[in-house]
């Protein structure tokens, strides 16, 4: 898999795979609980790192599923960034830089995850380390690209208190960079016969000037390029006209086409959830699909 440009920052979550298939009560943590679980965190990974105690530590005390983290641009990240580069105190050594929900209980916005989907059975806590010197961060972030995967399971006492603050039955608590939080997504998607869709996803985030297609009957056809996705939208007649089914045939097919239809859609939907834009081009017997699809 290609690396992504996270700038001088090492980026990273903590995963929570949640039991029984409930949903944590609460959507974020109140801002002292957000400090006690980020001092936790903290220690976790300086104890697989040492050199993460010498950066910024900033967290967000909210849970997100795995394709609100994983969208082009990294934006909650950016987010975390953001706030950590307007803290006070940036010259006066490491901080520690926790954000949970106001004293009135609200959820700030860019921490406020999308109520369609929170069915998932894992959960992700963003973090960010930074600091001036970016030799010492990109040290750290090499570190941890080293070693979590293997080794970075949450401390008991870390999966508890985010047990306890957030509501939640947790089966493991772990950190991952955003790059094993990719290849997981990719394994995931394997599992659940989308393999196929991966490539464009990774396309986005990793390399989101380039270009990428599904061209792989008898999947849809779709293209990534400029931000956004574009899917090829068949009648019944210019289906079974791209897909080479007889004319005859057509009728007979019906159900095939119907199931192609719910494929679509389901498509549709994760890379909705990924943040990427997805624009149904029209089709019709007798035109260049992918030719339309490069307008």
């Amino acid at each position: 898999m290609s690396k992504p440009d996270h700038g001088m920052n090492a980026l990273g979550v903590l995963a929570l795979e949640l039991a029984g298939g409930d949903a944590p009560r609460h959507a974020a943590l109140s801002s002292e609980q957000a400090g006690e679980l980020a001092e936790r965190v903290g220690r976790d990974l300086a104890k697989l790192v040492p050199g993460v105690s010498g950066l910024d530590f900033v967290f967000a005390g909210a849970h997100f599923d795995p394709a609100e983290v994983l969208r082009p641009g990294w934006p909650i990240h950016r987010r975390l960034e953001e706030l950590q580069m307007r803290a006070p105190g940036r010259s006066q050594g490491p901080r520690l830089l926790a954000f949970g929900a106001g004293a009135d209980g609200d959820v700030p916005l860019p921490f406020q995850a999308d109520a369609g989907l929170t069915g998932g059975g894992l959960r992700v806590v963003p973090f960010l380390l930074t600091g001036t010197d970016v030799a010492q961060t990109q040290a750290v972030a090499e570190a941890l690209e080293e070693v979590l995967l293997a080794q970075g399971m949450a401390q008991a006492d870390t999966a508890l208190q985010a047990q306890n603050a957030f509501g939640a039955q947790i089966e493991h608590a772990r950190y991952f960079t955003l790059n094993d939080l990719a290849a997981m997504m990719s394994m995931q998607y394997d599992n659940q016969g989308l393999a196929v869709l991966w490539p464009l996803i990774e396309t986005a985030l990793m390399a989101p000037q380039a270009e990428q297609w599904l061209d792989a009957a008898p999947e849809p056809l779709l293209r990534y390029a400029d931000s956004e996705v574009r899917m090829a939208l068949f009648d019944p007649a210019g289906w079974c006209a791209f897909y080479n089914h007889g004319s005859g045939d057509c009728d007979r097919l019906q159900g095939i086409y119907e199931q192609y239809l719910m494929r679509q859609r389901q498509m549709a939907a994760v890379l909705e959830a990924h943040g990427l834009p997805v624009l149904f081009v029209h089709c019709e017997a007798g035109q260049d699909a992918r030719e339309l699809l490069t307008r």
